[in-house]
Order: C-alpha cells, then structure tokens, then sequence
C-alpha cells in the first residue's frame, strides 16, 4: 500500500467531511470569538482562560489541516457486497479462532475500532489476511504467543 494514500470506505469518507465541516463552520468561529472575548484580560495579565482558548484554536486549526491533507490523499475502498475470492480492503473476513466464530472488516487505518470489529490493513492481523483465501490458515503474532486464524468465508 502507499505511503502518501489514505484508504477509506465511502462512510468513513463521509465522517472525516463532516468533522471537517463542523471544525470550520461551528467550533472555529467559536473558538475565535472565545479568544477574542479573554484577550484583552490574558493580555494584561496572565489568565488561564485566555491560555486555554489560544490552546483550544491551535488544537482546532491543527486537525483541520490535519482532515484536509488527509480527505485530499483518500482513495475510497470497494465495497462490494458480492463473494470475494481473497480477503482485501473493504471485506468482511470470518474467521474461527480457537473454535469461535469471528467477523473482521478490513478498513484503512483512520476507519479502524476494534470494538466494532474494523481492523486496519496496516494491524498485525489485517496484514496477516490481506490476500489469503478461504480455508487458508493465517498465524500472527501476538504479546500470548501465535495466534492462529482460520478463514472461514470472504464478503
């Protein structure tokens, strides 16, 4: 994968342009007046209101630049519903690990939670799938040792 793309599903897309949105159309232009509103006092004295709006512009003003580079390098996943021959970006791997049933959604690195199951293709484990087929055996190592993963269907 390269380095300069960023790999998203059209939803996670859609949730970094919202954010984006928000940032610079409701909490910029509060953060700016909350600053302008402690200046005269910070100014003056040392005043941790003013201090903290300076701090809370520079957080804001840095995940803008930070959403804009990254919504300008995304590349959206595939997200077929239809059977896959081998597990790539944007599948849902079922998996059986140690007898149990698992379902992983292999996503670019900005969209994975593991608590909703979305690993990252750059994840020990979505490094381990990337590529293989169903039946394949994928083992990945892990802080407990070799964990071993059988894949069980592509979606």
């Amino acid at each position: 994968m390269d380095g300069d793309k960023v790999y998203l599903t059209r939803e996670g897309l859609e949730n970094l342009k919202k954010e984006y949105e928000s940032l610079t159309k409701v909490r910029r232009p509060l953060a700016v007046e909350r600053l302008q509103a402690t200046r005269v006092v910070g100014e003056l004295v040392e005043d941790g209101d003013y201090t903290q709006a300076k701090q809370d512009l520079a957080y804001i003003d840095g995940r803008i630049a930070e959403l804009e580079e990254v919504i300008n390098k995304a590349i959206l996943i595939s997200e077929d519903k239809g059977s896959h021959k081998q597990v790539s970006l944007g599948c849902r791997v079922t998996v059986d690990f140690s007898g149990k049933k698992g379902v992983f959604y292999l996503v670019g690195e900005w969209e994975a939670d593991p608590l909703q199951k979305k690993i990252s293709h750059e994840s020990p484990l979505g490094r381990a799938l990337l590529g293989k087929k169903v039946g394949d055996k994928v083992e990945v190592e892990a802080p407990a040792g070799k964990l071993t993963y059988i894949i069980l269907d592509i979606e």
